[in-house]
C-alpha cells in the first residue's frame, strides 16, 4: 500500500491558490482515475484505488497546512504504513512556477506543512514532489501563497501538475523513486 498526500488548505476560499498546489495535483489525478474523495477520515479526505498490484491511497488533509502532520500520522497509524510508503506533494517558493523537484528526504525548507509532517513522523525520510510556485516579488510570502496564478502562470502550473501526476504514476508502477527522480527532475535552462 502507498499513501500519496497532497498539501493544501481546506475551504472554498483557498481553492486554486498557490499553497493548494498539492490538492490540485491529487484532484486531477483522482479525476483522471475516476476516483471520488470521501470522508473525512483520519483528518483527511480519502480516495482509494487498486492499481499496480497494490492499494493506493490519495489523501488531502482536512487540517490546515501547518498541522498536516497530524493527519499524516493518523493515516500512517490507521493503515499501518511506514514513512517509506509516503509521498507528499506540495508547493515550493524556491522553484520557478510549474517546475518539479522530487526528493527522497530532506528538510522542511521553510514549508510549515512539511515541518509539521517531519515532526509527526519523527524524521525527514519520506518522499516529496515539490512543485514550484515561484517567489513573490513585492508581496509578502503569506499574500503570495494565498493568491491565485495569473493566466501565464496557469499554463505553467498546469504543465507542472501534469508532470507531477506522471511522476506519481511512474513511481507507483516501478516502485523506484530514484528512477523517478532521474526521469522527472529537470534543471531550468
Amino acid at each position: 500500500m502507498k499513501l500519496v498526500v497532497g498539501l493544501g488548505n481546506i475551504g472554498k476560499e483557498y481553492e486554486g491558490t498557490r499553497h493548494n498546489t498539492g490538492f490540485m495535483v491529487l484532484d486531477h489525478l483522482a479525476q483522471q482515475a475516476g476516483l471520488t474523495f470521501t470522508g473525512p477520515r483520519q483528518e483527511a479526505m480519502i480516495a482509494k484505488d487498486h492499481c499496480y498490484q497494490q492499494t493506493i491511497l490519495l489523501a488531502k488533509p482536512t487540517t490546515y497546512m501547518n498541522e498536516s502532520g497530524r493527519s499524516v500520522r493518523a493515516l500512517l497509524n490507521y493503515y499501518d504504513l511506514e514513512p517509506n510508503d509516503l509521498l507528499v506533494v506540495h508547493d515550493d517558493l524556491d522553484l520557478p512556477t510549474g517546475q518539479l523537484r522530487l526528493r527522497q528526504k530532506g528538510s522542511a525548507g521553510g514549508h510549515n506543512g512539511i515541518k509539521s509532517i517531519i515532526a509527526a513522523v519523527n524524521g525527514q525520510n519520506f518522499k516529496r514532489i515539490r512543485i514550484g510556485i515561484d517567489h513573490p516579488n513585492k508581496q509578502t510570502v503569506v499574500d503570495w501563497v494565498l493568491s491565485r496564478f495569473d493566466a501565464q502562470q496557469h499554463d505553467l502550473i498546469t504543465q507542472g501538475i501534469d508532470q507531477a501526476i506522471a511522476a506519481i504514476r511512474f513511481w507507483l508502477e516501478t516502485d523506484d523513486f530514484n528512477q523517478a527522480m532521474n526521469r522527472f527532475n529537470h534543471k531550468e535552462k
